[in-house]
């Protein structure tokens, strides 16, 4: 909590307790449900099935039904998840795999780990969402595959991806760790390429009490492929027809799992309502002219994994100091894009390589938008930001 010093005349000063504002309260999302997780962990430990177990199945039944997809592989991380597509689709050395440089580490890492070369397309400012017609410019004779991030819950522009891809003779491989339940002219992520990737880290609108991923396929042969591979590519015990990884998910994790799941949809309008307020709040201050707030494409159903604000004049650290000293939780994502990561050095990107990307990196803030933030919550966070650009915080004393 901070607190606020009053003095008049002689009376002493008087310390007030303010609430702080998290950027996320997992322990509040999850605390109406813990005593059905921890039946739901009792009896998995009861069972002693704790890889792969029924508990498993029946996620990946569920996920598979959730992303309109024949297939769900369960496996140990988002991260792996991405990597066990590339090595399903038989990525390696020589080969390029386009990916945005706006993201998280494990986007281009999955690449880079398989010997392929990450190539860094730029974003569309709008949506922070890889940009197609910069997609199309980086295709090049040893392109195998496009990765694109459904980046804060909003799924990008996969019509024109797809085209790029088809044209091509492309894989795409959706990156969805932040976007379960979104949804693009009416298809869930997951759906829209040849493989999906998510995440269950617990900070996700679908998080679990660890790292845990799935990955969703409507191709039989590609799910046939990525369950041989999530399990060191033995089929049956003992006998290997491929070197895979260690990738399964634990019965505890998903046991988690299936206990939200059924509450994702009201979790995810929660988050919805969240950001319309934002809007309506931003706006009755006047601060639209000030900020950039985010948009939504009218194609999709966002499910707002971050509400993502820009600050632009460079502004934005201090902005974010000050909201700290009022203990309100925000964050940056990302401040270094991957192509200015020293480890990537050796492919010869530099600054200004992709303008958007790098004034996107210095400008985004993601503020609090997790189910169970309150409306007097969200008008103190725009009410800060007010105060620090000297802006009439009208209707939000």
């Amino acid at each position: 909590m901070s607190t606020t010093s009053l003095s008049t005349g002689s009376v002493a000063q008087v310390q007030v307790a303010v609430p702080a504002v998290p950027l996320l309260d997992v322990a509040c999302e999850n605390a109406p449900r813990m005593g059905e997780i921890q039946e739901a962990l009792a009896r998995v430990c009861r069972s002693g099935q704790f890889i792969l177990g029924p508990d498993c199945q029946q996620l990946e039944t569920s996920i598979a039904e959730l992303c309109g997809t024949r297939h769900a592989i369960g496996c140990a991380s988002g991260s792996d998840a991405l990597l066990l597509a590339l090595m399903a689709l038989e990525i390696g050395p020589g080969d390029e795999v386009i990916v945005p440089s706006f993201t998280f580490f494990a986007t281009a890492s999955a690449a880079w780990r398989l010997g392929a070369r990450p190539v860094f397309a730029d974003i569309d400012p709008e949506s922070f969402n890889l940009d197609p017609a910069a997609v199309r410019a980086c295709v090049g004779v040893a392109t195998r595959a496009i990765i694109p991030v459904h980046l804060f819950g909003q799924c990008a522009q996969m019509d024109q991806l797809a085209e790029v891809a088809r044209r091509h003779d492309l894989r795409v491989v959706e990156d969805c760790a932040q976007a379960i339940g979104a949804r693009f002219a009416g298809r869930p992520a997951g759906s829209l390429g040849a493989v999906g990737c998510f995440s269950f880290y617990p900070t996700k609108n679908l998080g679990g009490f660890g790292d845990g991923g799935i990955l969703t396929t409507s191709d039989d042969a590609m799910a046939e492929r990525l369950r041989l591979l999530r399990g060191h590519g033995m089929q049956p015990r003992y006998h290997h027809a491929a070197v895979g990884i260690n990738s399964r998910l634990d019965s505890l994790q998903a046991a988690v799992l299936n206990v939200k799941l059924p509450h994702l949809a009201q979790q995810t309008a929660a988050r919805r309502e969240n950001a319309a307020r934002y809007q309506q709040l931003f706006t009755q201050c006047g601060l639209e002219r000030v900020l950039g707030l985010p948009s939504s494409d009218p194609r999709g159903e966002h499910v707002w994994n971050q509400y993502t604000i820009r600050v632009p004049g460079g502004h934005r650290d201090r902005l974010r100091q000050h909201l700290a000293q009022a203990s309100i939780g925000s964050e940056v994502y990302y401040p270094i894009p991957l192509h200015l990561q020293p480890c990537f050095r050796n492919l010869g990107y530099g600054v200004g390589s992709l303008p958007h990307t790098e004034r996107a990196a210095t400008e985004v803030l993601s503020l609090p938008i997790f189910p169970g933030l309150t409306g007097a919550q969200q008008a103190r966070v725009v009410r800060s930001i007010a105060q620090f650009f000297g802006v009439p915080a009208r209707g939000l004393a």
